[in-house]
């Protein structure tokens, strides 16, 4: 499987992050040839969780500091209760969405994820999903909310939670393989 080979996909995280919505995407998208960069504050591993529960860690490969969005083909937004909403207080992961959303390039973001976009102010007149809890603060940020496994709006494809991972993969591949021309070429 090669249908990503020479893209690049960031992937924004803090602490908090669900265990499954950022071990399973970056597999995927690696198995798909992307290359992938785990970006955070700190260029030290953040602690996943399972909902509620600790879980292990996770490695990060380079600071906000250290990239900028034009480097990068596809931006992947993983959920996490804690995650979410610490990273849409962070200007730079901000600036990220905003610049990607201004570039037409792609975005998946997956349960609590969508927070973000939210603080980013790029929801208004889009239709997407999320975890059930953060629907009412979609609505109120200007998006048409629905309850699907998966939505894809333009360049933006949004999904529920990790039970919904066997469909967002896939549609995150395909989203992905859409960015037109690779951002290191």
């Amino acid at each position: 499987m090669n249908e990503l080979r020479n893209l690049t996909i960031a992937v924004l995280t803090l602490e908090g992050v669900e265990r499954a919505e950022i071990t399973e995407p970056v597999k995927a998208l690696r198995d798909a040839g992307a290359a992938v960069t785990v970006i955070s504050k700190e260029r030290k591993p953040v602690k996943t969780f399972d909902h509620h529960d600790p879980a292990d860690t996770y490695p990060v490969d380079k600071t906000f500091a250290e990239v900028t969005p034009e480097e990068f083909d596809g931006l992947l937004l993983p959920g996490g209760a804690l995650n979410a909403d610490a990273l849409r207080m962070v200007p730079e992961a901000r600036a990220f969405v905003t610049s990607f959303d201004r570039a037409k390039k792609p975005i998946a973001a997956i349960c609590h994820a969508p927070w973000l976009l939210a603080s980013a102010g790029i929801l208004t007149g889009r239709k997407l999903t999320s975890f059930f809890t953060i629907q009412d603060d979609l609505r109120n940020a200007g998006a048409s909310w629905s309850d699907d496994a998966v939505v894809k709006d333009g360049n933006l494809v949004t999904s529920r939670s990790p039970d919904d991972l066997p469909q967002f993969n896939p549609a995150i591949i395909e989203l992905f393989a859409s960015a037109k021309t690779p951002a290191h070429a």
